[in-house]
């Protein structure tokens, strides 16, 4: 694009200023775009004495590392619930063992190298526009930032168990 190579966003360029201001932003978007396999986590959840106000008998604590929940389950059946803040409030017993599926902010480190050029072309799309004022540069950028995204959900896709498709109900309404 022109511009100088960034050896540290705190090095004080035009390159380093704008990728320090909008990096993080970019990187918890991304992160939470898809149920990503390597920034999934389970834990159990701590039961809180406070019970909600309202429409809930129980509330717990949420991770402190949680960017996005995406389940709660007791004996692995998934539950209904609500977010408030830091917690999450549900109908459970004190007994039960209240599990939460959530997105973490996976560090750099954590990525695997797919997502890891996705986030890339964001940045330099990102910078084509606000550096070097490149608006059909910063388009194409984007588009191959978009194509790297959807390669990379499908490969992410892939580190699972294949879910087989249930096809009974099918089968019977053919045959009946």
């Amino acid at each position: 694009m022109g511009g100088s190579p960034i050896a540290s966003f705190a090095e004080g360029t035009a390159e380093a200023d704008v990728v320090d201001a909008m990096y993080e932003d970019m990187a918890r978007e991304s992160l939470t775009s898809t149920r990503w396999r390597f920034a999934t986590n389970q834990l159990v959840l701590s039961r809180l004495q406070d019970s909600p106000a309202a429409r809930y008998s129980a509330s717990y604590q949420l991770p402190t590392d949680l960017l996005m929940l995406s389940a709660v389950t007791i004996n692995d059946s998934p539950i209904e619930f609500d977010t408030y803040g830091d917690k999450v409030f549900c109908d459970s017993s004190a007994s039960d063992v209240v599990v939460a599926d959530y997105i973490f902010r996976a560090t750099e480190n954590q990525w695997p190298p797919f997502f890891t050029l996705a986030v890339e072309l964001q940045v330099a799309s990102m910078l084509a526009v606000s550096v070097a004022r490149d608006a059909s540069l910063a388009q194409m950028l984007e588009q191959k930032a978009d194509r790297q995204m959807t390669k990379a959900r499908r490969l992410d896709s892939q580190q699972q168990t294949t879910r087989k498709l249930n096809t009974s109900r099918f089968i019977a309404q053919r045959l009946s």
